[in-house]
């Protein structure tokens, strides 16, 4: 089967109304544009599900959480039209996630690369563990962060923004996500951070669903220009991924 045909999104509502959103892919939990348009229809309808009252984005066990966009569908572009469409996938997650009426917590287990980052970036209120590394890659293979960037940016700041921007290569660790605010709360251990989600999710059902609708409305005040501004960002990168630097850059760093 064709590798960015497998994996999967789930959605899954327990009796206290937690909606727990899951993705896997076999390839370091990536995503293809699938999963990507997957993903927005389990916002789409998590947003409109009464019984829900908090939505948990997860991604199936594995040392890596997310490690972005499909490679593979990223070395098959070969015009500026495929290019805006593949950058368009993570746009489009986080502004479902945006939309969404109701808070999304991020369960950010492990490794945390591009797009990854940019999803946890997305959510309301970040859990990690310790080993929950990160790091913005998109520099190293020849575009940037540009369609997730503003999600980091406004979680975050400039300078954080500006230092995983430019440092592709490094490993951030999450102490260093929670000092910069990606992430609320980190814990030594797997266990200990869902024990935490646990107890989190628990309180938040217990509060007025109409009051958690306005806070949302607070959190995401002054972004109601993402539509537009994160297509304007995937033109950018889908310029950018069909130059023959970043198709160099490209073929060299599968190679690696």
């Amino acid at each position: 089967m064709d590798i960015t045909q497998q994996g999967y999104v789930r959605s899954e509502l327990s009796a206290e109304g937690v909606l727990n959103i899951t993705f896997f892919h076999p390839n370091h939990n990536s995503l293809p544009s699938r999963l990507l348009s997957e993903l927005v229809t389990a916002f789409d309808d998590a947003g409109r599900n009464a019984a829900a009252k908090v939505i948990v984005l997860r991604s199936a066990e594995h040392k890596t959480f997310c490690a972005g966009a499909s490679f593979d569908e990223l070395m098959a572009i070969e015009d500026f039209k495929a290019g805006t469409a593949f950058f368009s996938g993570f746009g489009k997650v986080i502004n479902a996630m945006r939309r969404c009426p109701k808070i999304v917590v991020g369960r950010i287990h492990g490794m945390a690369i591009g797009g990854g980052v940019g999803l946890a970036a997305a959510t309301d209120f970040c859990v990690a563990s310790h080993f929950a590394t990160f790091r913005l890659s998109e520099l190293a293979v020849g575009f940037g962060p540009f369609v997730i960037g503003p999600a980091v940016e406004r979680k975050m700041g400039v300078a954080a923004f500006s230092k995983l921007a430019l440092t592709p290569t490094e490993w951030q660790t999450a102490e260093w996500g929670k000092s910069n605010n990606l992430y609320q709360e980190v814990f030594g251990t797997v266990e200990q951070q869902d024990a935490y989600i646990d107890h989190l999710c628990k309180n938040l059902c217990s509060y007025s669903p109409e009051a958690l609708l306005e806070l949302k409305k607070v959190f995401w005040q002054g972004t109601e220009h993402w539509d537009n501004l994160l297509s304007e960002r995937a033109i950018i990168s889908g310029k950018l991924a069909v130059t023959a630097f970043s198709k160099h850059a490209i073929l060299a760093f599968k190679k690696s």
